[in-house]
């Protein structure tokens, strides 16, 4: 197959027997729930973008392995030009969207197990190089989306996750047999798990001897026996059952995050591609948040585009596009915009290769990316609010605008400039309450802040690749000093 169409994408994720919670209550169809169904919707378009002509060299890619044209998401980094498309993809998918596209965790735990399990295998004569590849070839082939699970629910973080009071509050073997293993634990925050058919599962931090049973990395499929998700709870999300999409300003797309529990799940053999090699655990980690900090430099960047386009839009509605300060505002958000993009691009162009062949970004890039992202985004929202103005957060419903008694009023008092209609200016406040306030909020704000780790993890990265030695050395060489 190596290319599904959108249709088939979504049609595959109804196939599944997925055990979904959402408000106390099971999920019978995922795939069809008002409040999921914008997320699903966001997946899809990664799917319908690589069918087209106009963006075939960054949304696909021929497979050195197979020779198949497959979807970028399923790819192994081989230069640092496809590093580069894959943060230029990501932009593309931003802003086609306006929220998070949920594919980037998997490519970034593709790419980081590859190399990890490479080197893992040349110290240990182990065989979980050869059991990723299968992996990751059945995943090319079929076009499957995967969710990268790297986020333990950690109990208390000053405690390694041997000395939990809880043992489960880190995923762990349980049981090992010899066909395979049993792993009890949960992994939060996941971005997109109800729209993935597997799930990779890595460790969450570095790890000691006695992590062992800790220190695992596995694919299983997100209908398997014994997994089941809690949908979390986003700002606004009820408005989607109100039958009142301008209410809730992104009508088609969104995201979407869940706590999935896994209740003694049996894993083969064959999917294991880490069990118990404790000092391989930080490798893994770390080379998963250096690519998943460099997403950020593109997707986020592209629902930035978005937001800028949309606060442009208000001060045409409100009659203020041509004020200095007005302009200011937007070419401040377009720079620190851009600044994000750039770091994106640099680390991708610094990439270097692994012992595996594949490419690592400069992971030093790659946290100052990140460390920016947890910074800019809040100034760029910050701007967009003072343009749009009060009636961001004020306006009244869809429901009371299309009354017939009050409509017209509304209509009649929350008009701007003459010539464009009051809805047009309604929609797009409420598209930009929804960016800066409602569910694309947590894609665009919590998670730049905390998504690959929150902004100390970028910090102790940064102190780590910073070289200060070498620095110290140019400096007493200018000063004369032995």
């Amino acid at each position: 197959m190596a290319l599904m169409t959108g249709s088939q994408y979504v049609e595959s994720i109804r196939e599944r027997t997925m055990e979904v919670y959402m408000f106390g209550k099971k999920i019978q169809y995922p795939t069809e729930h008002p409040i999921l169904r914008p997320s699903l919707n966001s997946v899809k378009m990664t799917y319908d973008l690589a069918q087209l002509p106009e963006y075939q060299d960054l949304m696909t890619v021929i497979s050195p392995e197979t020779g198949e044209r497959i979807n970028r998401f399923t790819h192994i980094h081989r230069s640092t030009e496809d590093l580069i498309k894959k943060v230029k993809m990501q932009r593309l998918l931003g802003q086609k969207t306006g929220s998070c596209f949920q594919r980037c965790v998997g490519m970034d735990a593709f790419n980081a197990v590859y190399s990890t399990t490479y080197e893992l295998d040349q110290q240990y004569h182990t065989h979980y190089f050869e059991n990723f590849i299968k992996f990751m070839l059945h995943c090319k082939h079929l076009d499957l989306t995967v969710d990268g699970a790297m986020t333990d629910p950690k109990g208390n973080r000053s405690l390694p996750p041997h000395a939990q009071a809880d043992p489960d509050l880190y995923l762990r073997v349980v049981e090992r047999r010899d066909d395979g293993i049993i792993v009890r634990g949960a992994k939060a925050h996941q971005t997109g798990a109800i729209n993935s058919h597997e799930l990779i599962i890595m460790p969450t931090c570095s790890m000691g001897p006695e992590d062992k049973d800790y220190a695992v990395s596995f694919a299983v499929p997100v209908d398997a026996k014994g997994i089941f998700m809690v949908i979390g709870r986003q700002s606004c999300d009820t408005r989607k059952l109100e039958n009142c999409p301008m209410d809730v300003g992104n009508v088609q797309f969104g995201g979407v995050e869940a706590l999935v529990v896994f209740d003694d799940v049996f894993i083969p053999n064959e999917r294991i591609f880490l069990n118990g090699e404790t000092e391989f655990a930080g490798m893994m980690v770390e080379r998963f948040a250096g690519y998943h900090r460099q997403s950020y430099g593109g997707c986020k960047v592209g629902v930035g585009d978005v937001l800028i386009g949309a606060a442009a839009l208000a001060a045409d509605y409100n009659g203020v596009s041509k004020a200095s300060h007005i302009k200011d505002k937007l070419i401040e958000m377009t720079h620190l915009n851009e600044t994000l993009f750039s770091c994106g691009i640099a680390c991708s162009a610094e990439g270097c290769p692994t012992k595996s062949g594949n490419y690592l970004i400069d992971l030093l890039l790659a946290n100052v990316c990140k460390q920016n992202i947890t910074r800019y985004p809040y100034e760029i929202v910050r701007l967009a609010e003072d343009i749009a103005g009060g009636l961001m957060v004020t306006a009244p419903s869809e429901a009371d605008f299309k009354d017939s008694k009050i409509g017209p009023y509304i209509e009649k008092y929350l008009k701007g400039v003459a010539d464009i209609p009051t809805e047009n200016r309604l929609r797009i406040l409420r598209l930009l309450e929804n960016l800066c306030l409602g569910t694309a909020a947590v894609g665009y704000l919590t998670e730049s802040m905390h998504g690959a780790g929150s902004p100390q993890a970028q910090r102790i990265m940064i102190a780590r690749q910073s070289d200060l030695s070498s620095k110290k050395d140019l400096a007493k060489n200018l000063a004369g000093i032995d």
